[in-house]
């Protein structure tokens, strides 16, 4: 019983990382990952450098084609943020 009581802080420590740290980051990034597979061509964005624009063209490589005001550029789909295009493409609320 003396050597559990020993171990039992460093176990109740890692548990705690593990529920508070490690799980809701694995929860986003396959948040994430199911994002980019879903875009679409049309699909208005906003990657994380805040660059706008709409996808024209997507490949099997992970990469798509990005029109905005300053012409057509390649990015990988990991570099579109989700939660900036989610409240880009999120619906007005009218204010009463």
């Amino acid at each position: 019983m003396g050597d559990l009581s020993q171990f039992l802080p460093i176990v109740l420590l890692f548990l705690v990382m593990y529920l508070f740290l490690i799980r809701p980051q694995m929860k986003k990034a396959k948040q994430e990952k199911q994002f980019a597979a879903q875009l679409k061509k049309g699909d208005k964005v906003i990657t994380m450098g805040g660059l706008h624009g709409k996808v024209v063209d997507l490949f099997e490589d992970g990469t798509c084609i990005i029109e905005s005001m300053s012409g057509k550029q390649k990015f990988e789909r990991s570099a579109i943020s989700m939660e900036k295009t989610a409240k880009l493409n999120a619906p007005v609320k009218e204010k009463k």
